[in-house]
């Protein structure tokens, strides 16, 4: 290896060491929030992994004159690669996909004709199931779903991550904005207990547990009434034409 290559290997390793350094708490924060939503045998020691791979290489493909901040940037691809990370291990059957989305199709066929929320028991008819066993799919849902509000927007792929982890162009930053204002609208039209709870856990960053000591409720029910703002807002989001 020449001087001057061995030089730019040692600034390499520096610029990252240093950029680990001063970088790492956000990917533990980020690590710290998606493991309350994963199974148990998922360890923060692998999202902490992934997600320095993601860190670095934001690191490498950053470029300050795309509007977007190191830290923004940083975040998302931080995300992306521990739930590529998690995704590549998908414990989730499909029937449960199959059933969330049976959900949404239903919720926006009753809202849609009458006007309002629709009612858990109503949901559960239509599916033709007990209310009991309905809540219990939305535990599995909520349980086996690695939620986000930019789920909402496509079943198989992060909205963000649909961006192949590019810095954002005029056009996507421009979508996104949109997409996000609508969602936004949409997030509104929530029920009041629903909204809550959204804006604790995603805002605030509480976990189920502490929401249900907020609210007064089981962590059980915590966990049904996120699914159900999740599905609600999916059915909602039918709408949005970019």
């Amino acid at each position: 290896m020449s001087e001057l290559a061995k030089h730019k290997a040692m600034q390499e390793e520096q610029f990252s060491d240093k950029i680990v350094e001063e970088y790492a708490p956000l990917v533990k924060r980020i690590a710290n929030h998606l493991l309350g939503r994963l199974p148990a045998n998922i360890q923060l020691d692998d999202l902490m992994q992934s997600g320095m791979i993601g860190l670095l290489d934001a690191a490498l493909k950053y470029d300050a004159n795309k509007g977007a901040s190191f830290e923004t940037y940083a975040g998302i691809r931080i995300r992306g690669m521990m739930l590529d990370e998690v995704r590549r291990n998908d414990w989730a059957p499909r029937s449960v996909y199959r059933s969330a989305r049976e959900i949404s199709e239903l919720v926006r066929k009753i809202e849609n004709k009458e006007g309002r929320d629709a009612k858990d028991h109503e949901v559960a008819e239509g599916l033709g199931i007990s209310l009991q066993e309905y809540h219990r799919r939305l535990v599995d849902f909520n349980n086996s779903r690695l939620h986000g509000y930019n789920d909402v927007a496509n079943d198989e792929q992060n909205f963000h991550e649909g961006l192949n982890g590019s810095m954002l162009g005029p056009y996507e930053a421009v979508h996104i904005c949109k997409f996000n204002g609508y969602l936004s609208e949409m997030i509104l039209t929530l029920p009041e207990r629903e909204k809550l709870v959204l804006a604790l856990y995603y805002d605030g960053e509480l976990n189920l547990k502490k929401i249900g000591e907020v609210l007064g409720v089981s962590e059980s029910r915590v966990c049904q009434i996120h699914s159900q703002a999740m599905i609600r807002l999916k059915a909602r989001m039918t709408t949005w034409d970019g």
